[in-house]
């Protein structure tokens, strides 16, 4: 795999690379990040490895991390349509005022106006709300979206951190009015967040939505910095306020086996973390952060790497996550419902609470 090895966003035609730049880091009007020189010199590196989709925000960096990339446009090194530039709408850049954010027909068509200005095009690829708004009519939200889809302003629609039931009804919605539908959804996941294969990626499966993971390395603790050895420590400014740095002994076990498949493979640690991502289910893109060249030269390695069998059941194991109702009573109750029978490759016996020959049965 590389990144020029394409694949479709969920229920679409739009393709796109296995690995997507995220750029949260550009700009450093956050008190950390990157300069727009080196920010520059990494959106080239990306697109010449084969790279074809960036992803940034209204609210990354004020603003500034869009007029990077427009800026970056503007010396015409590849040509605008062949990338796909993928931003997001709900954040709020105007201070009290109550309609500078969320997901309302006003707020979308200030934030896409906004957007187009700083990346200097005249139109997204695909457009994102970027959470969920518990203010606004998600009918609101999508015809509007789909009026601006048809207005040629964006191209697709997709949707990110909101819950699988809200989802879902705007999914159905579109589906029955013709409008536009999501094509993706961005959300976290890692070996130590994998709570959204309770409902989010279930529901994505069915839905529709190619799945595009952030923080694959969970806020830099799956980076290779974090270790035993300077258990305790403070690595990163840029998560201090989220990250304690005084790990479990469960993220120290998942680390310690990151390690040795890492000296096994001469693999950084933060790839594997990250190529584990990538082979999940129903995972389209994976978002890269990345604050310097090399941070992207060295994660960017993950699009080669294919995890064995061995290597996915044991990190699996270790990263098992505790789902919780109806999962929890589900699982295990294979034998009840298929009773002795195969089902698309799954097998069962005869559970013990059921009749086990036909003479048993109460007709």
């Amino acid at each position: 795999m590389s990144l020029a090895d394409y694949r479709t966003l969920g229920k679409s035609g739009l393709k796109i690379s296995p690995l997507t730049l995220g750029t949260m880091t550009f700009g450093e009007d956050w008190g950390w990040g990157t300069n727009p020189a080196d920010a520059h010199q990494i959106l080239e590196y990306y697109i010449h490895q084969g790279g074809n989709i960036i992803d940034t925000a209204n609210i990354y960096t004020k603003g500034h991390s869009e007029k990077i990339i427009g800026d970056f446009l503007a010396k015409k090194i590849i040509r605008r349509d062949a990338l796909v530039l993928s931003t997001k709408f709900w954040g709020n850049m105007f201070p009290y005022d109550a309609n500078g954010g969320g997901a309302g027909r006003k707020t979308i068509i200030q934030a896409l106006e906004s957007s187009l200005r700083r990346l200097k095009t005249d139109y997204i690829d695909l457009y994102w709300m970027h959470a969920f708004d518990p203010h606004t009519p998600i009918e609101e939200t999508i015809s509007t979206l789909n009026d601006l889809v048809r207005e040629g302003k964006i191209r697709y629609i997709a949707v990110s951190d909101t819950p699988a039931w809200k989802i879902t009804e705007a999914q159905m919605i579109s589906k029955f009015r013709g409008w536009a539908p999501f094509i993706g959804l961005q959300l976290e996941y890692s070996l130590l967040e994998r709570s959204v294969e309770n409902e989010l990626i279930p529901m994505a499966l069915e839905m529709g939505l190619g799945i595009m993971p952030w923080s694959p390395l969970k806020e830099g603790l799956l980076s290779g910095k974090y270790s035993r050895e300077n258990k305790g420590q403070k690595m990163s400014q840029r998560n201090d306020s989220r990250v304690n740095p005084e790990l479990t002994e469960g993220t120290y076990e998942i680390i310690d086996t990151l390690q040795m498949i890492s000296k096994e493979r001469n693999i950084p640690v933060s790839a594997i973390a990250i190529a584990w991502v990538m082979q999940q289910k129903g995972i389209s893109s994976t978002l890269l952060g990345a604050r310097t060249l090399n941070q992207l030269q060295e994660n960017i390695k993950a699009s080669a790497l294919k995890l064995s069998e061995e290597e996915l059941k044991l990190l699996n194991l270790l990263s098992m996550p505790q789902l919780p109702f109806p999962h929890n009573l589900l699982h295990g109750t294979t034998d009840v419902l298929q009773a002795g029978t195969s089902i698309n490759g799954i097998k069962s016996k005869v559970a013990d609470i059921l009749p086990q020959n036909d003479k048993e049965r109460y007709e």
